[in-house]
């Protein structure tokens, strides 16, 4: 929130900028450059060349202030909009009586550069000052090639480039600074952005491995100490089932931060794997597609396949099933008597059915789906 209150300040700055700089760029080219053009329009040799020069300038300020109230800006006609600039300041220059560069008859002097500036505002500081050098090129030229280059002709030049540079590069530099500070405040914004991502997934990863050493801790634990003091003989084939089962539930839970497709397949396989260890020939046959269920219900889905998986003598056979509103997990294997999974999430129901040595258990899961009522009307 802070940061989009610092963005919009920044951008009211930038326009606030703009704004100031045309209203001084049109001030000083309809108020001092007008009236001094007025004021010695009988002296120019061809007043409507000058005329046509100050109707360039006044037709890029129009421009600016049409961009303004539109909220854009030049993109690709800063170019044409400077050639008008500068081809405006040379033509009044072709026109300009002897003598009178830089002086009050030189009207476009001190007004080209402020309209330069006000198309290059938002571009790198380079771009304006190469603006405003070209612009004191061209009124040195005409001096050096034009008039008579007098010490006093010379010396009124170099006075009057102070003001005629120094103020619009003043300017120019601030709306560089402003940019650098907005471009520097983009980078820390992201890169907190990025400590706080990283932050966020390494408590995460925490939160994860927290929660696995609590699902181990129930049943995995208690049986690995009755293996280490004892209390529990390797060779009973019950033991041996739990060591089967907490096998294949600890292969499952390294399958779950794994990041692949279809996350109940994959975990599927592992717990398969743990019966292909054994020498018991699996199958696995999928039909249909389905949606990505919750680690929590593809657990209860995976559960009654490796208690089975755990228990079978020689071949197994796990079918998975899906649709938009149905998952199912099924498995048949030549096992003993099983004990029915209680599933812990809500939407999983579990079934089993024994015939003989074989046992088929199917765990299904229907995803709950967000019912709106809409008005007829």
């Amino acid at each position: 929130m802070s940061d989009t209150v610092e963005e919009v300040t920044r951008a009211q700055l930038r326009h606030g900028l703009r704004i100031a700089t045309m209203l001084v760029a049109t001030a000083i080219v309809f108020g001092l450059g007008l009236s001094n053009l007025l004021r010695y329009l009988d002296v120019y040799p061809s007043p409507l060349t000058q005329l046509a020069a100050l109707a360039a300038l006044g037709a890029v300020l129009a421009g600016e202030a049409t961009l303004l109230v539109r909220g854009r800006s030049w993109g690709r006609l800063h170019g044409p909009a400077i050639a008008l600039v500068l081809g405006a300041s040379a033509l009044s220059y072709v026109t300009l009586p002897d003598g009178r560069t830089s002086t009050g008859v030189d009207w476009i002097f001190g007004a080209a550069n402020w309209v330069g500036v006000v198309v290059l505002l938002d571009r790198p500081l380079r771009a304006a000052v190469s603006f405003l050098l070209a612009h004191e090129l061209t009124a040195l030229l005409h001096l050096l090639l034009l008039d008579d280059p007098s010490r006093a002709g010379l010396a009124r030049f170099a006075t009057g480039s102070v003001t005629v540079f120094g103020f619009p590069l003043c300017v120019a530099v601030v709306a560089a600074v402003m940019r650098s500070l907005s471009a520097a405040a983009a980078t820390s914004r992201g890169e907190i952005e990025r400590v706080r991502v990283a932050e966020a997934v390494a408590a995460e990863s925490h939160g994860r491995r927290q929660r696995r050493l609590a699902a181990l801790s129930a049943t995995t634990i208690p049986l690995l100490e009755g293996l280490a003091d004892g209390s529990l003989r390797p060779e009973d084939p019950v033991v041996q089932r739990h060591c089967a089962i907490e096998a294949a539930r600890m292969r499952r839970l390294f399958a779950e931060a794994d990041t692949v497709a279809d996350p109940l397949l994959h975990e599927l396989r592992h717990c398969i794997d743990v019966a292909d260890r054994k020498g018991v020939v699996v199958e696995l046959d999928t039909r249909g597609t389905w949606p990505e269920p919750p680690v929590e219900v593809r657990r209860d889905l995976t559960e009654a396949v490796l208690i089975v998986l755990a228990t079978t003598v020689s071949r197994a056979r796990v079918t998975v099933m899906g649709s938009a509103d149905l998952v199912s997990v099924s498995v048949v294997a030549d096992c003993g008597e099983v004990s029915v999974p209680s599933p812990a999430t809500p939407g999983v129901q579990v079934e089993a059915l024994h015939n003989d040595d074989t046992v088929w258990m199917e765990a299904r899961w229907q995803p709950i789906r967000q019912r709106t009522s809409r008005s007829p009307w």
